[in-house]
């Protein structure tokens, strides 16, 4: 009966060390985080000329209209 149970718990652990799923998950979420990263940084980039070149079309059209 003993051995029944060492086995089995052997099988256990050894399943449960080579389960990798939590893992991958991690690592696409990591992945996801740093790209996220980039884009709110690319954005605080760009941010300065984007909102010149937004006021200077707003000008434009609003000169158009007037």
């Amino acid at each position: 009966m003993k051995q029944i149970r060492d086995s089995s718990l052997k099988k256990l652990c050894r399943a449960y060390l080579s389960n990798e799923s939590g893992a991958t998950a991690i690592e696409y979420a990591l992945i996801a985080a740093l790209i996220g990263v980039g884009i709110i940084g690319g954005l605080n980039v760009f941010s300065g000329s984007s909102e010149s070149s937004w006021n200077g079309l707003a000008t434009k059209v609003d000169d158009a209209f007037s």
